[in-house]
């Protein structure tokens, strides 16, 4: 485990590709619990088994309550970066109505508003450009199941290496990292932020206009 930052009311720690982020076995909480030797890691938020990055795990019932809450208030932010195929416009705001197939286990933009059709919304900047393709930083507004994967790729901008919504037969991992989280202390009451840029490999090592990660990780 890479653990980034460790208190005795939370852990901010890398999850890698093809680990889930939910408490099943294999899962970032059970690693998480054989690591540190605790009995108590609560995920609070989640990301794509797919998907590596920062992730912030509760210590606590209350720790898990609090950090909660601050997601349902907007007050827990979420950054990514990402590789997508194709030239977005420098920066924009990407706005859908989301729908979720349940038995395929997809999400799509709907049409229209109707049941369980949600609102997905995210902001974004383009830090690069190499050969067709764009480094992206994201912040998401609303936090729906694989949002940023179908609105870029609904757009014709699909992220490299994703298989279900992406371009068939790439032999690269998904090109999205959690890469800075932003929240309050559920003890403390401190700000607290925490940046880690992705792994020098393709196809990250494409590109050179990264963000600074000036973020104070304690």
């Amino acid at each position: 485990m890479d653990i980034i930052y460790s208190d005795k009311r939370i852990v901010v720690a890398v999850k890698p590709s093809g680990v889930i982020s939910t408490d099943e076995p294999g899962g970032m909480p059970e690693l998480l619990r054989q690591h540190l030797q605790t009995d108590c890691i609560r995920t609070v938020h989640r990301l794509d088994a797919q998907v590596s990055g920062l992730m912030v795990f509760a210590r606590s019932a209350k720790a898990a309550s609090l950090l909660s809450q601050q997601i349902r208030e907007g007050r827990f932010h979420k950054e990514y970066l990402a590789v997508v195929h194709g030239t977005p416009p420098p920066s924009g705001i990407l706005c859908d109505l989301l729908g979720r197939d349940r038995i395929r286990r997809l999400t799509y933009v709907a049409q229209a508003p109707g049941k369980d059709i949600q609102e997905a919304k995210l902001s974004y900047d383009v830090l690069d450009y190499c050969e067709g393709y764009s480094l992206v930083r994201i912040g998401l507004i609303t936090g729906r199941t694989h949002q940023i994967r179908v609105q870029f790729a609904s757009r014709g901008w699909p992220l490299v290496g994703d298989r279900k919504y992406g371009i068939g037969g790439e032999d690269s991992p998904i090109a999205l990292w959690s890469w800075r989280l932003h929240f309050i202390h559920p003890e403390s009451g401190e700000s607290l932020a925490f940046s880690l840029l992705p792994p020098d490999q393709a196809p990250w090592n494409h590109f050179s206009h990264f963000p600074a990660s000036v973020d104070n990780q304690n």
